[in-house]
């Protein structure tokens, strides 16, 4: 029986244990293999990830499309009224799954019960909950054996991608809390050795604490990085005032997780580590995932670990390439809890250009990020926080971190944190130049401040919405835990 999952709890007390236990146990853990920390499982979806050929990856995907649906209505009370698209002859399971219903975050969260299978034990329940984006986090139960072994392959996967090998120190900027950082005589520093990660603390990113944070990548030496995108920018851009060549020569690859990532931060880092920067999409509900591939900044899908629709603000299906839909997604494998056309509230477009790196994956330009990311113009137009380019402005150059925050359309607040106060001509140049970026839709007013709190996980946000988006596209699946987090 895999053990990874039983002992997935007590995580917490390994991190908080000190770093002799740490290396200990987790050098003692690392030795055990892996069919026994993951169970049959592992094995069974790296063989699919080794699937290339399109026509049977639309085969599988089919046969597990229809084995989730099938689970679903008979097991799942909130699916049983359709038991008959799956009986019924004459449907393929792509258009069984059209006569689902689109689920939003809201529905999921009112009757949490009605979404989880009577047709498995509860032992076979492991409680889990989102992370990032709520100030009260949304429960979701993933399957025992199942869940956690598909993340571990698809993961390891990536890091195959990116290059990493068995004897590779990565350094993991993610958001892990170090215990004692920021305390007297305490390192801002761990080291996992179950993962081989140096995790630097992600609360300690002013320019005061990079000398600390250069003396533990001296002494662990990584040759890659997985990081948030805001929490590696402030190394990077110290770096790049304080250039240290052994250092940046000796990554191989950055690999992007979790956050909106911006062209600034992808050229901010090719320019300081002058290596491949790869990036992961996926979220904890784990009903898919995609990443981009050396030489290609699209977002690839993993065709047998999900499915992706894009739809419009009214619900409907888009297909044709550069128009952008929010990401539903149908997750395979977890009967548990099957997420079926599951509105994710992230958005995107199909690509229009070839996909021949990967044939049979579904391929987007680009991921543009949750509706909350969005600022609202004073003629309610809606403006991607992506794409109003802020964060390309010369005179922020020097500022350590900034974030937008709207309470009313067409204003917005721009809160920077630098050393000293910014001139009032450059305030005005920021402001002008905004203004023009939308087309006369939004004023700002930029402010100097000390602190912009992070996520509890280490995120940092862009953009605080405060609008109810939902009344501009009604999108009403965004709720107001979302809107007010961080």
């Amino acid at each position: 029986m895999p053990i990874e999952d039983w002992i997935h709890p007590l995580l917490k007390h390994y991190t908080a244990a000190p770093q002799w236990v740490k290396s200990f146990v987790g050098t003692a853990y690392s030795a055990v293999p892996v069919g026994i920390r993951y169970g049959r499982k592992a094995p069974e979806f790296l063989d699919e990830i080794a699937i290339t050929d399109p026509e049977i990856l639309r085969r599988r995907a089919g046969e597990k499309m229809f084995a989730l649906l099938d689970a679903a209505t008979q097991h799942v009370p909130a699916y049983r009224h359709l038991r008959d698209v799956v009986t019924s002859p004459g449907r393929t399971p792509s258009e069984m799954l059209q006569a689902f219903p689109l689920l939003t975050k809201q529905e999921l969260k009112a009757s949490l019960e009605d979404y989880v299978s009577a047709g498995l034990p509860e032992s076979m329940r492991m409680a889990t909950f989102t992370g990032g984006s709520t100030s009260v986090p949304m429960k979701l139960y993933w399957h025992r054996h199942v869940t956690r072994p598909k993340s571990f392959a698809y993961n390891g996967e990536f890091d195959r991608i990116a290059g990493i090998g068995d004897r590779d120190v990565t350094l993991a900027l993610r958001g892990r809390t170090v215990p004692g950082a920021g305390q007297p005589g305490q390192p801002l520093w761990m080291y996992d050795p179950i993962k081989r990660y140096l995790h630097l603390s992600s609360d300690h990113l002013e320019a005061e604490h990079m000398p600390a944070y250069m003396a533990a990548i001296e002494e662990w030496q990584p040759t890659f990085i997985h990081a948030f995108p805001s929490a590696i920018t402030p190394l990077a851009k110290w770096l790049e005032a304080h250039p240290a060549p052994a250092t940046t020569a000796r990554i191989k690859c950055i690999q992007l997780f979790s956050e909106n990532i911006y062209d600034y931060q992808i050229e901010l880092l090719k320019r300081v580590f002058g290596c491949e920067v790869l990036c992961d999409y996926g979220h904890s509900e784990g009903a898919i995932k995609s990443i981009s591939l050396p030489g290609d900044s699209r977002y690839f899908f993993w065709p047998l670990y999900g499915h992706v629709e894009l739809i419009d603000f009214d619900g409907k299906p888009i297909s044709e390439p550069g128009v952008l839909g929010e990401i539903v997604a149908t997750g395979y494998d977890n009967l548990v809890m099957p997420l079926i056309r599951y509105r994710t509230g992230d958005m995107a477009m199909w690509t229009a250009q070839p996909n021949t790196l990967r044939p049979g994956f579904q391929v987007v330009d680009r991921i543009e990020g949750r509706l909350q990311e969005f600022l609202v113009c004073r003629d309610r137009r809606l403006v991607s926080i992506c794409t109003i380019g802020a964060a390309h402005f010369e005179q922020l150059a020097d500022a350590d971190r900034m974030q937008f925050e709207q309470h009313e359309t067409g204003r917005a607040t721009l809160k920077v944190i630098s050393r000293e106060d910014l001139p009032a001509n450059v305030k005005t140049a920021l402001a002008d130049g905004i203004r023009k970026k939308t087309q006369g839709g939004l004023e700002i007013e930029v402010v100097r401040v000390d602190e912009i709190p992070r996520t509890r996980i280490g995120k940092h946000r862009l953009l605080v919405q405060h609008l109810d988006i939902s009344s501009y596209l009604g999108a009403a699946h965004i709720d107001n835990e979302e809107r007010s987090e961080l």
